[in-house]
């Protein structure tokens, strides 16, 4: 999952699109982790969820105060990160719960319908102007998630739509992000979201153990493998996002944006090499048609783009 970009003069597009691609082949390495940790260490999607977030937090706490100090508490718009934290929170939830039922590959092709979503909820709430192109390939990309979601629903049910939950949710974390803007530093940003989805994550977790939810029981790492790996998942789920944002300033979107899709070759990799898992032709299918169509959208807004600049040239 990545965030949102800041414009920088400093341009290093070369740079910039080895730091996304690392970062795209490093972030399933966490979601990898979150399914280890529930198919062997026994451990619910949410205390895992909350974990992230609390060694995001823990891990990420040392370079903060070196790098600006206690004034890096002092955030602009505390609230509004704080917020975003929350809706990380929920998104990340939705997706260790999904990892947990599903191969890895499967989750990571569902949810990138997210960049459909956003597409669309600019759109519709913010004026961009998106045409017929565009919207026929939301059209197409769903059709795409549909092929991949229907043999997981046949056998995991209403669970096979928690990466589409995951993905609109996450759209709304990146509505704001664009809301925060660059009022505050992204070390603030990350310390504040770490903090957000922490007390999302405990207050989850209460209510969801109070009323017998399984997929929320409050549990300790049962093994020094369990700790580490939570740790590992902390330190990735704050640096590697701080690897997309320092991206992001080095070279434009529209250059970076293909780059998510590494996401999906890495986490086909991982959930073979680990848990045995591998796409069948109808998925591999799907997910061409998704990536096809994510792709698309990316062409059209960067040709848009260029229309308009030549326009106001």
């Amino acid at each position: 999952m990545s965030v949102s970009p800041t414009v920088s003069t400093q341009q290093n597009p070369l740079r910039g699109m080895t730091i996304m691609a690392s970062a795209m082949i490093l972030l399933p390495t966490m979601d990898a982790i979150a399914k280890y940790m529930a198919s062997f260490e026994g451990m619910s999607p949410g205390q895992v969820t909350f974990y992230r977030f609390f060694f995001q937090f823990v891990c990420m706490l040392p370079l903060l105060l070196t790098v600006t100090g206690r004034s890096a508490f002092s955030a602009k718009r505390p609230w509004m990160n704080l917020l975003r934290g929350a809706l990380h929170g929920a998104a990340s939830l939705l997706f260790f719960a999904a990892v947990k039922y599903m191969p890895l590959a499967d989750v990571f092709a569902i949810y990138f319908v997210e960049p459909f979503i956003l597409t669309a909820l600019s759109a519709l709430f913010l004026g961009d102007k998106v045409g017929w192109r565009r919207w026929l390939a939301i059209v197409i990309g769903f059709g795409g998630a549909m092929i991949v979601i229907q043999p997981s629903f046949a056998i995991f049910g209403l669970k096979a739509l928690l990466p589409v939950a995951c993905a609109f949710l996450y759209a709304l974390y990146l509505f704001m992000n664009r809301a925060v803007g660059e009022a505050d530093s992204p070390l603030t940003m990350q310390i504040m979201a770490g903090a957000g989805g922490t007390v999302f994550m405990a207050f989850a977790l209460l209510v969801g153990s109070s009323v017998g939810v399984a997929d929320f029981e409050p549990s300790l790492p049962g093994s020094m493998l369990g700790l580490v790996l939570l740790l590992i998942l902390g330190s990735i789920s704050g640096y590697a996002h701080m690897l997309v944002v320092r991206a992001f300033r080095l070279a434009p979107l529209s250059l970076l944006a293909p780059f998510q899709y590494f996401e999906i070759i890495s986490a086909t990799v991982l959930g073979y090499a680990i848990f045995g898992d591998f796409p069948n032709l109808s998925k591999w299918i799907g997910i061409a048609i998704i990536v096809g169509s994510g792709l698309f959208i990316i062409w059209r807004e960067r040709v848009q783009s260029r229309s308009v600049n030549s326009a106001q040239g």
